[in-house]
């Protein structure tokens, strides 16, 4: 069965590899898409094999529902991956998974839908949410934010060096009319950006700075990762796939210092075992190949990381 043609899962063959799947296991996907991941896990799965699909965006949790139907073995759960701790406990997995998987980011299905307002690329209402019934839409915080607000969302989300000219040219444009289209954000950005980079649309880091702050992306990473903890069992493993920078850099710090330990002042003299490292790295960083890049140009910046659950 294929579940959306349209959209490539990235590092799909990688990804189930590193999750080490067992036919018995509970797995969690917190972030279905339109399944591929999903699909993988659960031809990999025995009768016995669970799966939890979470997703913010209820039309790829409509579209897993009709797409797997009569599949007893998964479950689906509209929300934030920052719930699983609690969907878990529901179910009576809290320490027994074997393995969560989050491929963070935005699906192309909801990049290439103009009436979704991710992409600059087609003109569009100017959304970006993820789950349309939460508040605020990016137009609708684009017409109350300050411009402090703004400049910082634009620097520390999108790392964008202009983010004070940036958001000075949006308040000034506001006040002429309000900023509702992807179009008109594009441009007013573009305008105001004087060093455009090569091979990159200079409304890009923009865009992806509002995109992460009106869903809370790396607030809920943040709560998923800390939750990870509690719900694997010994030898789980808790898989990230990582498309920015931000997000890759708080990965690879939390999975670095829970295989470390608990940190105590230098010199204190400790075994590694008194430590109480809660996880072991699985390798290194793995990124797509260059086949998989040509296939699907959005892969190019995707990293994978692996830690395994102690205890």
């Amino acid at each position: 069965m294929v579940l959306g043609s349209t959209h490539r899962s990235v590092l799909l063959q990688e990804a189930v590899e590193q999750l080490n799947i067992s036919e018995s296991g509970c797995y969690i996907d917190g972030t279905f898409g339109r399944g591929g991941h999903s699909q993988a896990i659960l031809a990999a799965l025995g009768p016995r094999g669970r799966l939890l699909a979470i997703d913010k965006d209820p039309e790829a949790v409509a579209h897993g529902r009709q797409s797997l139907a009569g599949d007893e073995r998964v479950r689906f759960e509209q929300g934030s991956f920052a719930t699983m701790n609690e969907l878990a406990e529901e179910q009576g997995w809290l320490g027994r998974v074997q393995g969560i998987l989050l491929d963070l980011g935005v699906s192309s299905p909801q990049l290439d839908a103009p009436d979704r307002g991710f992409s600059f690329l087609k003109d569009g209402p100017l959304d970006m949410r993820m789950d349309p019934s939460r508040a605020p839409s990016a137009a609708q915080w684009l017409a109350q934010a300050s411009e402090r607000e703004l400049e910082t969302v634009l620097r520390q989300l999108g790392e964008e060096r202009f983010a004070r000219r940036i958001a000075r040219a949006l308040v000034r444009a506001r006040a002429e009319r309000p900023i509702t289209t992807t179009a008109r954000l594009a441009e007013i950005v573009a305008t105001a950006n004087p060093a455009w980079e090569k091979d990159k649309h200079p409304a890009t880091r923009s865009f992806q700075a509002i995109r992460i702050h009106i869903n809370r992306e790396l607030d809920d990473l943040r709560d998923a990762l800390a939750q990870s903890l509690d719900l694997l069992a010994a030898g789980g493993r808790l898989v990230v796939i990582s498309f920015h920078s931000l997000e890759d850099r708080m990965v690879k710090r939390f999975m670095r210092d829970q295989a470390r330990g608990e940190a105590l002042p230098k010199g204190v003299p400790i075994t590694a075992s008194q430590s109480r490292p809660r996880m072991r790295l699985v390798g290194k960083a793995i990124r797509p190949s260059e086949a998989e890049v040509c296939m699907n140009p959005r892969a190019r910046s995707a990293v994978m990381r692996t830690a395994e659950a102690l205890s």
